[in-house]
């Protein structure tokens, strides 16, 4: 019977997979290094629903190519779809960045090119040939090239240079070619410069017109040693009535990038400045970014300021959002107001000195900062340790340090105060319906949190939902255990990303009902249309004017977060870059670290450094010769023999053994330690 049931159901599989070979389906393409990849269905909710396309079958398609696909085997409960590329509705690389590469004259006379380009892009596994380069073009030159003909079986892959991107061995050329692959432009327009040098230096009646003057005030940035753009400044002091007030100075960007402009339309088309090892590659012109929008000390500045009463339980009693003007006191660091903040340990008495007008306000402002950061913990917002690294290169580029830096209470109460203008903004264009920009965050992904409480109950934890008590309660319950690191990291990696909508759907990290960006407007384009809608409502809040940007909106939210996550990206290849860079003159060194994922492969392994390799399985030694087998449902191996167990979370000792700068890759070997 048993055997009966069995064969009904192949019968049944086969008719399926028959008529689904029939079944066309609409995707992208994405493809992987090794020439294998997945269509993803246009009207697919996840990827579950992904088909798999195998080498042989992509039709010479490449990553992000709009194709349609033929389904060869069905989607069962054991495995995804297969299928075939049939046919290429869209190509996705119409021009591309690479090393050009020029071939001998043997291979010049027998192929019929005269050189060859290394591409940045991993993904396009296909030689891109050169029939005749630019007469200046040199070997191992960095160009731009636009595809002329795409491959096929009959036909190469071939491209035209366009232009010469750097020389090889010019300084910084390696950062420039993935900021040029990553299509993030370096030159403004000459129209978009022109508008911007236009603007005067100084500030007329006209231009203070309908302002608040907060010129008096004892107003101050907090920023990094190297910041030029500081686009926020603060001031804090008590009032009468013990309640505090919290003043939250933003550049008025919108006074200057109106609506329609050049300067808007290159501000919208990148939507963010990009923040990498060696350059900012700035959303607006040095003259607005770094001069007349920046809130440079002793100057006067236009600003859109959000003043708050705020309580001792963190509670706003009272807001009121305007346009204004200030003259910044004090250009602060991060490092100064630490100094300040911890007073009477050894050389930090001098920075209270120096900047002691300012000195009573900063004392207020800590008192404040931990009151909001008590709140934000009662109401559950989710929080992890984080700490920054910045890679230090010398004069040819080459990165010689990684330093690591916590943050301190400097850093986070900046970024309290700036998390309370946030919401308020939010808060006031919810109570008055008007249409905005919000930063929204969803609740945890389903899958991994399921896969976080299992791992939980395993290691003997209770995590029964992914509500902020529940959440939180977990984070104070596994602090201080053995399972604290393996947990935590689960955790984060449960997260969603955050991004840009009209719709405010809440933050659920901030655990905030009402959350927007009003404080970045000099390097985050969202910011700057808040400001706008700012300065438009109060004149204009027709219904007219509000079922306009109703509809323009959601095309600049979706917009702000492709071109962030665009930004996010480049910077983590840059950083992995140069870190696998830099750990190529540590070739034979021991360190400790912690492992930070595990796939069937190996186990990835974070230094303290923030540096991230990859320990393959071979490479994985236990002290004795055994099997070492992977569990994909936990996200471990385990030691046949020993019984030692690989997680997230576990501390191992590694050597390094092979770092490869253009994919941003480091490997490591297990070192048999007493931590194993």
């Amino acid at each position: 019977m048993k055997q009966l049931e069995e064969e009904i159901t192949m019968v049944q599989l086969s008719e399926l997979a028959l008529a689904l070979n029939q079944t066309e389906s609409k995707g992208v393409f994405s493809k992987h290094p090794k020439g294998f990849g997945f269509v993803h269905p246009e009207d697919a909710t996840d990827k579950s629903n992904d088909i798999y396309i195998g080498q042989k079958d992509t039709k010479f398609a490449m990553d992000g190519d709009s194709v349609t696909v033929k389904v060869t085997y069905p989607k069962t409960e054991k495995r995804g779809a297969s299928g075939q590329i049939i046919k290429i509705n869209e190509r996705s690389v119409i021009d591309t960045v690479g090393t050009y590469r020029s071939l001998s004259n043997r291979q010049a006379k027998s192929l019929g090119y005269k050189g060859r380009i290394e591409l940045f892009n991993d993904r396009i596994s296909e030689t891109l040939y050169i029939k005749q380069p630019l007469p200046n073009v040199q070997e191992e030159d960095v160009v731009s090239v636009k595809v002329t003909q795409y491959p096929t079986d009959t036909k190469s892959f071939e491209g035209k240079i366009t232009s010469i991107i750097g020389h090889k061995g010019e300084v910084g050329l390696d950062i420039l070619e993935v900021l040029c692959a990553m299509k993030i432009p370096q030159d403004f327009l000459p129209e978009t410069l022109a508008e911007a040098e236009a603007f005067s230096e100084e500030l007329t009646d006209s231009d203070l017109q309908g302002r608040e003057d907060y010129r008096d005030e004892l107003t101050y940035t907090i920023d990094g040693e190297d910041s030029k753009d500081l686009d926020d400044a603060i001031h804090v002091k008590k009032l009468s009535n013990g309640h505090f007030e919290l003043g939250v100075h933003i550049a008025d960007v919108s006074h200057y990038v109106t609506e329609g402009s050049s300067l808007d339309e290159e501000a919208y088309s990148r939507a963010t400045s990009v923040y990498v090892t060696d350059r900012v590659v700035p959303m607006l012109p040095v003259k607005l970014s770094n001069n007349l929008c920046s809130l440079n000390e002793a100057q006067e500045r236009l600003t859109m300021s959000c003043l708050m009463e705020i309580d001792d339980k963190g509670k706003i009693v009272s807001y009121k959002i305007s346009p204004s003007v200030i003259k910044t006191t004090y250009r602060m660091t991060y490092n100064n107001v630490n100094k300040m903040i911890h007073q009477g340990q050894e050389g930090h008495r001098e920075a209270l000195e120096n900047f002691s007008k300012i000195a009573d306000s900063i004392k207020v402002a800590v008192e404040l900062h931990e009151i909001l950061e008590t709140m934000r913990k009662d109401r559950g917002m989710i929080e992890f340790d984080e700490s920054e690294a910045k890679i230090i290169l010398d004069e040819k580029g080459h990165p010689i340090e990684i330093v690591k830096r916590d943050r301190d209470t400097a850093e986070r109460m900046i970024e309290s105060f700036m998390l309370m203008a946030n919401e308020t903004v939010a808060l006031d264009f919810q109570k008055k319906k008007l249409p905005s920009l919000y930063r929204v965050h969803d609740n945890p992904k389903e899958k991994a949190f399921a896969k976080l409480i299992e791992a939980a109950a395993n290691a003997g934890f209770s995590l029964n939902s992914d509500s902020h008590q529940a959440i939180n309660f977990f984070a104070d319950e596994i602090k201080g255990t053995s399972s604290e690191k393996a947990l935590t990291y689960q955790l984060r990696h449960t997260m969603s990303t955050a991004v840009y909508s009209e719709k405010n759907t809440k933050h659920f990290g901030l655990a905030a009902t009402n959350y927007t960006h009003f404080t970045s407007p000099i390097r985050r384009y969202p910011d700057l249309i808040i400001h706008r809608l700012l300065h438009l409502y109060p004149s204009d809040h027709s219904n007219r004017t509000k079922e306009e940007w109703k509809e323009r909106l959601p095309e600049i939210a979706n917009h702000s977060s492709e071109m962030e996550h665009r930004a996010v990206v480049t910077e983590r290849i840059i950083d992995a870059m140069k870190k696998a860079e830099y750990m190529s003159d540590h070739i034979g060194e021991v360190y400790t670290g912690t492992i930070t994922g595990v796939q069937k492969f190996g186990v990835f392994v974070a230094l303290d450094n923030t540096v991230e390799g990859l320990v393959r399985v071979p490479n994985l030694h236990t002290g004795s010769p055994e099997e070492i087998e992977f569990d994909e449902e936990l996200s471990i191996f385990t030691g046949k023999k020993s019984g030692i167990v690989y997680q997230i979370g576990k501390e191992i000792t590694i050597r390094v053994i092979a770092a490869n700068k253009r994919k941003g890759t480091v490997d490591f070997e297990q070192i048999i330690s007493d931590k194993t």
